[in-house]
């Protein structure tokens, strides 16, 4: 197998005597105005061709030229590395022989992708060369239609060139004028990556400068993922045009902003909510997308085994309580308490929230958000809503022992209060408020129930496909031989991921006398945790193996998901 060095590209074609230092220069001059490859640069201002320069580096390098038009690839090849993975990096992998995968790429000087590819499939991997041309033409044909935004970026090169400013004066940034926002390009480009969230489902969309390029990521699935960019000089106008539209000001490149604008794709509507950043290259923007259909969904589809949900609807029937949904950022903690809301919603209860941020409105529900400038906070809005004459109360999260002694007494006076509260499993959210200071005795009497949660990917129905891991993966999770699993071989209707969508996996700790006693004795949560399994609670490992076993998701998923503690 061919050993590669880290070298670089103009270094290769100076000593091999095919271009001057000179001409390397102006090429790497070009190259910081366009931001794009190297090898790109030398073939558009006519030192080289493509074929040249791949010659050149088969010859230096001992690495082959492959020909991909007229190759079949198995599909099971393919599925190998992920779609997006072989998109950004423009490779395939061509055949693989016992541990080595030969891996077709465009730029096989690219170590970095070398790496992945090898991390990821854990095999040696053999770069082959091939022609940008024939690598687009494979992708075509073995992954399916081109994204929105990648048929947009196509269609952009066509059109003719925008006034940007340039990238010599970062001060110049401020001259970004909102005729250049409105321009063809940046319109489309961005209008493309909206739709194309849209389409995936992405919950987070990441625009990121560097020095010489943009990034663009996309979370899908609690994944992120890279997606094709323009060229680097797009970056200011699109950057301006997100906060023209999310209500931001252009001006302010040197503060963070927030901004937020509603997007409608049919019957469906999504609230989008800006952030912007500022970084040593220029403003970093992070778009959150919230479908506000995702509010109205019911407590059966937070995917609560049966004996759970079970639980959970007795707790909810209580006139008074409080409940705790428990997790790390992006645990869905938010969506539960929506499904709990929506649950209890009726014309007999005044329900009343103070939320930071408002993520989704509720019809027939009072919901407020955290103004600390106007002197609204957890802890004010709590002693206000208790003016209210409330049943039901919300309160977006418990950050401070104000806030938690102010719900837990609400709890103790006939209300049922909701909240979220950040520790890593169920068992632990009753010590953690021990710990911030509330008696033991109020903790005790006053919760009703905690909810811990994470999140994990559904394997893809369209590509769904039985196959046997290894005994250690199966041995780990407790799971007998004989079991049937599954996974997802990968499609374009999952962008070669093997998964689609998320669901929940769950414990919940329903407080009993038993409980109650161990909290008032201070018992440490391992404690609470050993007495909660001995009365039934099945831990989050565990339903993260039963839905592997049910073929919701994978047993590595699960394996990622419930053990990362």
């Amino acid at each position: 197998m061919t050993q590669l060095v880290r070298r670089r590209l103009g270094e290769i074609l100076v000593e091999a005597g095919r271009i001057s230092q000179e001409e390397l220069n102006k090429a790497l001059a070009e190259q910081k105005k366009y931001g794009e490859k190297l090898g790109k640069v030398i073939v558009k201002i006519g030192l080289l061709s493509e074929k040249e320069i791949m010659d050149t580096i088969s010859k230096q390098l001992g690495i082959h030229i492959v020909t991909l038009d007229g190759r079949e690839i198995p599909a099971e090849l393919i599925a190998l590395i992920p779609e997006d993975m072989e998109k950004n990096y423009m490779v395939l992998p061509i055949e693989r022989r016992f541990n080595v995968l030969k891996l077709a790429m465009v730029d096989p000087l690219d170590l970095n992708a070398i790496d992945e590819v090898t991390r990821l499939v854990r095999m040696e991997v053999e770069p082959y060369i091939v022609t940008e041309g024939e690598m687009k033409r494979a992708l075509e044909k073995y992954l399916g239609m081109k994204t929105l935004v990648e048929e947009t970026l196509e269609r952009m090169k066509e059109t003719r060139d925008i006034a940007l400013v340039s990238e010599e004066d970062k001060d110049q940034q401020e001259n970004v004028t909102v005729s250049m926002t409105e321009e063809e390009p940046v319109v489309r480009f961005v209008n493309s990556l909206l739709a194309q969230a849209l389409t995936d489902n992405v919950s987070d969309i990441h625009i990121e400068p560097y020095e010489r390029r943009m990034r663009v990521r996309m979370r899908i699935d609690g994944k992120l993922r890279e997606v094709p960019s323009p060229e680097k000089k797009m970056f200011l106008p699109i950057i301006s045009r997100i906060k023209i539209i999310g209500g931001m000001d252009i001006a302010k490149t040197r503060m963070p902003q927030d901004g937020r604008f509603d997007m409608r794709d049919g019957s469906k509507v999504v609230s989008v909510r800006v952030s912007t950043f500022p970084t040593i290259y220029g403003e970093k923007a992070v778009l959150r997308l919230l479908d506000k259909s995702a509010a109205l969904s019911g407590v059966d589809k937070l995917g609560l085994l049966t004996e759970d949900e079970e639980k959970v609807r007795d707790v909810l029937k209580r006139p008074y309580g409080f409940i705790l949904s428990t997790g790390p950022t992006g645990s869905g903690k938010s969506t539960t308490l929506y499904a709990f809301l929506n649950y209890l919603n009726s014309v007999e209860k005044n329900i009343i929230t103070v939320e930071d941020p408002v993520e989704y409105t509720l019809e027939g529900i009072a919901q407020a958000q955290v103004n600390a400038r106007a002197g609204l906070t957890f802890e004010s809005g709590l002693r206000s809503i208790l003016r209210q004459d409330p049943d039901i109360i919300m309160v977006g999260e418990i950050r401070d022992k104000e806030t938690a002694t102010i719900a837990i007494h609400s709890a103790l006076t006939g209300h049922l209060v909701l909240s979220t509260l950040h520790t890593n499993d169920a068992p632990s959210a009753v010590t953690r408020l021990v710990e911030m200071g509330i008696e033991t005795f109020l903790v005790s009497s006053s919760v009703s129930c905690v909810i811990g949660q994470r999140l994990l990917r559904r394997i893809c129905n369209e590509c769904k496909e039985p196959y046997t891991p290894s005994r250690l993966v199966l041995e780990s999770m407790g799971i007998k031989d004989d079991v049937v699993l599954y996974k997802g071989r990968g499609c374009p209707a999952c962008r070669g991921s093997g998964y689609k969508g998320r669901t929940g996996i769950y414990e919940v700790l329903v407080m009993d006398d038993d409980i109650r006693e161990l909290v008032y004795a201070k018992a440490s949560s391992d404690a609470v945790r050993k007495r909660a399994v001995e009365k039934g609670m099945t831990l989050m490992k565990d339903d993260a193996v039963r839905k592997a076993i049910m073929g919701i998701t994978t047993i590595e998923e699960a394996i990622n998901t419930a053990l990362v503690d």
